[in-house]
């Protein structure tokens, strides 16, 4: 019997209102800045899935809006400090990053002193006032109230700062994380198995296939920089722990402690490696297929014939290079046939040739999908990367700072990116580079086998995150995928008072054997010795 068109209008309005009311309520603390952006996306699709989104927000947020139609906002009165001072250090970094020239072996030791102390500080002082704005929401009395009356259903957080985990733990309430880093270190390293021998440590630019010296750096990074991390942030945090849960509480392992980590790479991107159940991998979330280019921008795109075009940008942060940087990659750009469009916002080079054209923002997703596109520049920021690998762009790196040389060292692994150095380029060292990179298919088609690696994949990336947020919904958690690895320490976690014990007890049967041995060859020597005399 044929259902009439009212009846069917009306069942499906109420499977949507169905739908819609068996949303969850999800609570938002977020990392301001490029990390917003990802966390957008998410929003955007659990919000078209009937969720109902709380996003937490400093009063000087700088990505972060107060009005939006994907969520409600609450707006602390107090400042969160990611946006003051951070162009300034960016420019410090960027300073001493150009002054390490190979060759200047001290030099460089005491340059990347400094390059480590300018972050330190930066990084101390961030965290610093992360810290000021959880005590501030702890000790308000009435937010604290709102929030529990509230009634949500999870956390969701970046846990690039550690607000997200102790509200969670506060609220006590799941956890999910939208993660690559931590305040602690890169996610994949504090909470699964990681054999030094074979993964390499932030900022080495290792390959899981190391020399004796390249495993020795490894594991000197590897002390050295979780030393440095804990110097980062455990002034800030664990007084935290402390006062608002008690001294019985093991800092280290409130911020491990997370039902779900969405980990925002994946084993193209990522060197295989041990994982554990709770980790599930969405890298490239963000990624989507490419739309029309606005009429100005694709007219000229088509200008550039069989040759194509170059695509430059240094991510949002960067919009422009100190002058004599700009005039050689200018001055590269005006040898080639292509067409290049790059994002600039500095002072015009004066060796900028006709067939570049500078612009304050391009739309990067929807030029790097254009059939014209030959090579992507990038400084190696995790998204870039990402949507190069998404629509197949072999890659030109100008790493600058953070984790983009180890994000370009990956492509450039699996041969589908040449890196040049920021503090040595001229424009014969860049042009050769992006000659390269262009007229050698072999990079393009290493770029597009991983494209075609990432995208053969049972359920998009993003579709896997969803899913395992409402997936802790539905469950309330999801403890029976959590390991106690992180719960252990050290000794433990290796086995060392096992193997200690064993060893003992090894020990001491050898010991007891001996003495036995001793004993009888004492015995049957005296009895020798009585007979004899």
């Amino acid at each position: 019997m044929k259902m009439p068109d009212s009846c069917f209008f009306i069942f499906t309005l109420l499977l949507g209102q169905l739908s819609i009311t068996l949303g969850g309520k999800i609570l938002v603390f977020p990392l301001d800045g490029s990390h917003w952006v990802n966390m957008k996306v998410i929003i955007e699709q659990l919000h078209a899935r009937g969720h109902e989104i709380t996003v937490l927000r400093p009063s000087d947020s700088w990505y972060i809006k107060e009005k939006s139609p994907l969520y409600t906002s609450v707006t602390l009165s107090c400042r969160g400090g990611f946006e003051e001072n951070f162009e300034t250090f960016l420019i410090r970094q960027l300073e001493v990053r150009l002054q390490i020239k190979p060759g200047n072996f001290w030099s460089n030791i005491w340059k990347r002193m400094e390059m480590q102390q300018v972050i330190l500080d930066q990084f101390s002082q961030f965290h610093k006032k992360v810290g000021d704005l959880i005590t501030y929401m702890f000790e308000n009395e009435d937010l604290m109230q709102s929030l529990n009356a509230s009634k949500y259903d999870m956390v969701l957080t970046d846990p690039g700062i550690g607000g997200g985990a102790l509200l969670a733990r506060r609220l006590k309430l799941p956890l999910v994380f939208n993660v690559r880093w931590t305040i602690q270190g890169e996610a994949h390293l504090l909470i699964a198995p990681s054999p030094l021998s074979y993964i390499p440590f932030t900022a080495t630019e290792l390959t899981d296939r190391m020399t004796f010296p390249q495993r020795l750096k490894n594991v000197l990074s590897y002390f050295m920089g979780m030393f440095t991390l804990s110097y980062i942030s455990e002034p800030t945090y664990k007084p935290i722990v402390r006062r608002f849960f008690g001294p019985d509480v093991d800092y280290s392992t409130v911020f491990l402690d997370a039902d779900i980590w969405l980990m925002r790479n994946d084993f193209v991107f990522e060197f295989p490696r041990p994982t554990v159940p709770n980790i599930i991998y969405i890298g490239g979330f963000q990624c989507k297929p490419s739309k029309s280019l606005p009429t100005d921008l694709e007219e000229f795109v088509q200008s550039s014939g069989d040759h194509g075009i170059i695509v430059m940008t240094l991510g949002t942060l960067v919009g422009n290079l100190p002058q004599d940087i700009s005039e050689e990659i200018a001055a590269a750009f005006a040898q080639l046939p292509q067409k290049v469009i790059w994002r600039y916002t500095g002072q015009r080079p004066n060796s900028l040739g006709n067939n570049t054209l500078l612009v304050q923002w391009l739309p990067q997703n929807d030029l790097l999908g254009h059939s014209k596109t030959q090579v992507f520049i990038t400084h190696g920021g995790t998204n870039g990367v990402q949507e190069a690998i998404y629509h197949g762009v072999p890659v030109v790196g100008l790493p600058l700072f953070f984790d983009q040389p180890d994000n370009l060292s990956r492509v450039k692994a699996k041969g589908a990116a040449v890196i040049v150095d920021i503090a040595t380029v001229d424009r014969n060292i860049f042009k050769e580079a992006l000659m390269t990179v262009i007229y050698n298919s072999t990079y393009r088609e290493n770029m597009q086998t991983l494209s075609k690696l990432h995208r053969d994949q049972p359920m998009k990336p993003l579709d896997q995150a969803v899913f395992w947020i409402e997936y802790v919904i539905r469950h309330k958690g999801a403890q029976h995928l959590k390991t106690q690895g992180h719960k252990m320490s050290w000794f433990v976690y290796s086995s060392v008072d096992v193997f200690a014990a064993l060893s003992a007890a090894v020990l001491l049967v050898i010991c007891i054997w001996v003495s036995v041995v001793r004993l009888l060859w004492r015995k049957i020597f005296t009895q020798k010795k009585i007979k004899h005399q």
